[in-house]
């Protein structure tokens, strides 16, 4: 396991209180019209310990000069990588 899926793994099972073991990467492109909103890898984990769900995605980003971790969990509306990308995206506009 790379360093980077390990981190996100520490990341996942810190922030929802749980166990996680890596899945997948899966490449996300979201645009919004022709403009790219967000380009990266989410990781998939399956999850054990958490009361709502059984997967969580995750990803980090550089913030400065500290690196951000976003780790969501697979309760509807989010459903994939994909949705989670958009549901980050929603609620950091709302902020």
């Amino acid at each position: 396991m790379s360093k980077r899926i390990d981190q996100l793994r520490e990341a996942v099972e810190t922030m929802h209180h749980c166990k996680a073991q890596h899945e997948q990467s899966v490449p996300i492109v979201e645009m919004f019209g022709t403009q790219t909103v967000w380009e990266g890898v989410v990781e998939s984990f399956a999850i054990t310990g958490h009361p709502k769900t059984k997967r969580c995605y995750a990803w980090s980003f550089p913030d400065g000069k500290e690196k951000r971790y976003v780790a969501v969990l697979e309760i509807p509306p989010v459903e994939s990588p994909q949705t989670a990308v958009r549901a980050a995206i929603a609620s950091k506009v709302q902020k």
